[in-house]
């Protein structure tokens, strides 16, 4: 195999390792989206029971 063989096999190498990598930089983002919307719909429901809970608390108080 000629250097430029060799170097052209190289290049074409690492053209697919880097599509390969802005693939799974894709995947990573739509997962991190998914689990921040997961993580706001938790901290949503969070809130809603500890506002129930202070209110049942203030109204067993009076």
């Amino acid at each position: 195999m000629s250097q430029t063989e060799m170097i052209k096999a190289r290049l074409e190498e690492l053209k697919s390792n880097y599509a390969a990598g802005e693939q799974q930089m894709q995947t990573l983002e739509t997962r991190k989206n998914e689990l921040k919307q997961t993580m706001l719909r938790i901290q949503g429901a969070i809130q809603v029971l500890e506002e129930m809970l202070a209110e049942q608390n203030n109204q067993s108080g009076t």
